[in-house]
């Protein structure tokens, strides 16, 4: 039994037919079944049942095929772990975003980090913190970019910078004459926010209990940008981190962002990682470099 093999065993119990599996494992489809058949002899079962139309994975197969999967899982961690010991800043990085940051920071993080490390793979993935948490622990992801988490133990986290939330308006609601709010501003007001499970609906409740304001009964957002275009359309008004605000498809007449006093709402924007893992010096740079670009681009202090 190799690694190889189960290669194998995976792609034939995703596709179902050996055909399409030799050719996702650039291999021919007689040598293919014949490496089956060995992993089969191996391990005493049966792992498919033939057919006309391709193959099924026996009830053997089905239990058999986790444990393939994590062995198939774990091979490909020694290798970037292997890479990432050699030379830190080239293979692939895989990086979790929560999806109020990414459509903001990563078209200004991406380029930078393309320029500076140019070896370096960087996979992007869009997950809710309490997903991206657990793909920080399973190791499905390297590092994240969140609003920073409570303290967890195995992890570490270095601030990139802190952002503060505006209050976005439609053009014509009282409070667009003012130049700036408190958090008393906000009393009696009904926000429109995000749904359950991104971090920002959390933070944005915290204010709302802490200022008398109420969240809407009826409406959720699945994203910054669907709450962004109810407000222009003069449909309510909500709460917009400072890198949404500062993006450019921000820029619509319809709408006012208005600051907080200081002190007013924010939240920190955090990259996190794994304790001990093999690019911790690396990321602590690059957490440094994110936190520069921050500073360059405007972000208030």
């Amino acid at each position: 039994m190799n690694i190889r093999d189960l290669e194998y065993f995976s792609a034939l119990a995703e596709l179902r037919h050996f055909r399409l599996a030799a050719e996702r494992c650039f291999v021919s489809q007689p040598t293919l079944s014949g490496q089956i058949k060995k992993l089969e002899g191996e391990l005493g079962v049966r792992l498919f049942e033939r057919h006309s139309r391709g193959v099924r994975l026996t009830p053997s197969g089905e239990g058999l095929l986790p444990f393939a999967n994590a062995v198939l899982e774990q091979a490909r961690r020694l290798s970037e772990a292997a890479q990432s010991l050699k030379d830190p800043r080239s293979g692939p990085l895989k990086l979790g975003v929560i999806p109020t940051v990414a459509p903001y920071l990563m078209p200004l993080v991406v380029p930078m980090t393309r320029k500076l490390h140019p070896k370096l793979d960087l996979y992007l993935s869009e997950l809710q913190t309490r997903d991206l948490m657990q793909a920080l622990a399973s190791g499905m992801v390297e590092a994240a970019l969140m609003a920073l988490p409570p303290a967890q133990s195995g992890l570490v986290s270095q601030a990139i910078g802190v952002e503060p939330f505006y209050l976005a308006v439609p053009a014509g609601h009282a409070l667009a004459r003012k130049a700036a709010l408190t958090i008393a501003d906000l009393a009696g007001q009904t926000l429109f926010l995000l749904e359950e499970g991104h971090c920002l609906k959390d933070q944005a409740l915290e204010i709302c209990h802490q200022s008398g304001a109420h969240e809407h009964p009826y409406y959720r957002a699945t994203s910054l940008e669907t709450l962004r275009q109810m407000i222009g359309s003069g449909n309510g008004i909500t709460l917009m981190p400072w890198l949404a605000v500062n993006a450019p498809i921000s820029r619509a007449a319809s709408i006012r962002y208005l600051p907080f006093k200081d002190p007013g709402p924010h939240r920190t924007l955090a990259l996190v990682w794994r304790k001990g893992c093999p690019r911790e010096a690396f990321l602590t740079k690059w957490a440094g470099d994110m936190a520069r670009l921050l500073e360059n681009a405007g972000q208030p202090a």
